[in-house]
């Protein structure tokens, strides 16, 4: 048996489907699951059980799980609102939970890999694995780096399987359900579709316009990496999930014309109030996850968009030039 919180939604959804394809179907997805919306992303997968959040974990606190065969916990559930300003919210769904999850997997002694973010490197320059290059800006990635310090001690004195995976821009099918806070490719092409043309920001902080750069990754990557650590259960450690390369809006926003052959891209002027809160540059410095052993590529931005955009529009158009 295997847990999935967060289960109905973007990551969680997509590891599912990633589990069915390895002939994992005792699983049991934890989420909230009376939204319709988030309900669909699994319509179609094979789970064994599901149950609402907090049930679940009512149950984990009265050790129910402890001897239910477990196999192993993918936590991909908690407030992914970057924006989220409510610290009692937070502390519950990013913190709590995890911790509980965490108290489980330690008794019973099972892997337990959960989602990180790199909203702990804050506005830095640096995106290596290490304490020195964290500085939180907000309240939910400072949710994040608690959890993350949590764990490095348990790393000390545990020997059972703790991974934590710091996702960058993540984009993919199954992220509907986002609004706001929906992927950059996302957004892009439902503006191509409504007026033909695609607005990104004027240059900043250096950058010429739409010269701003994200590790942008896609989720069947994201995926792969989660699944690779399930199959090599004596890797620890907190690691950085990105390509390993920053590449810019402009070729996020020229992917998605070329694959809907047609569009233009529109520069606006940057907004006043993000200049002294805007990250111009992510790239995940993946060292630590290639000296563990992962070896497989990641897809670029053209490639990835092109999956996507496949995906949801439900059918192949063209391959990427």
């Amino acid at each position: 048996m295997i847990v999935v919180t967060g289960s109905n939604g973007f990551i969680g959804s997509n590891l599912i489907k990633g589990l069915n394809n390895l002939g994992h179907t005792d699983i049991i997805a934890i989420d909230d699951h009376s939204n319709p919306e988030l309900k669909e992303n699994i319509t179609h997968c094979e789970i064994s059980d599901y149950l609402e959040i907090q049930e679940f974990f009512d149950q984990v606190k009265t050790k129910r799980f402890d001897n239910q065969n477990i196999e192993a916990i993918f936590h991909q559930g908690a407030c992914s609102n970057t924006m989220e300003w409510d610290s009692e919210y937070l502390y519950k769904n990013n913190l709590l939970y995890s911790k509980e999850l965490l108290k489980l997997a330690n008794r019973i002694k099972i892997p337990f890999i959960y989602a990180s973010s790199a909203s702990v490197y804050g506005d830095g320059s640096e995106f290596e694995e290490s304490i020195e290059n964290e500085n939180p800006i907000n309240l939910y990635a400072y949710s994040k780096f608690k959890f993350d310090q949590i764990v490095r001690r348990e790393l000390k004195k545990n020997e059972t399987q703790i991974v934590g995976l710091r996702y960058f821009n993540v984009y993919g099918p199954q992220e509907q359900h986002k609004g706001n806070m929906a992927s950059v490719a996302y957004h892009l092409h439902n503006q191509l579709k409504d007026n033909n043309k695609i607005k990104l920001f004027e240059g900043s902080h250096g950058y010429g316009n739409g010269e701003q750069r994200r590790d942008f990754i896609y989720v069947d990557d994201v995926v792969k990496v989660n699944l690779w650590f399930l199959k090599n259960k004596k890797i620890s450690g907190i690691f950085n999930l990105g390509t390993g390369r920053s590449q810019t809006f402009n070729d996020v926003a020229n992917a998605v014309i070329d694959w809907n052959k047609k569009g233009t891209i529109e520069y606006i002027e940057f907004p006043e109030k993000l200049r002294d809160a805007y990250q111009s540059f992510t790239q995940a410095d993946i060292t630590k996850l290639r000296k563990v052993g992962y070896e497989e590529e990641f897809l670029s931005v053209q490639e990835g968009v092109f999956h996507y955009l496949d995906s949801l529009e439900g059918w192949p158009k063209n391959e990427p030039s």
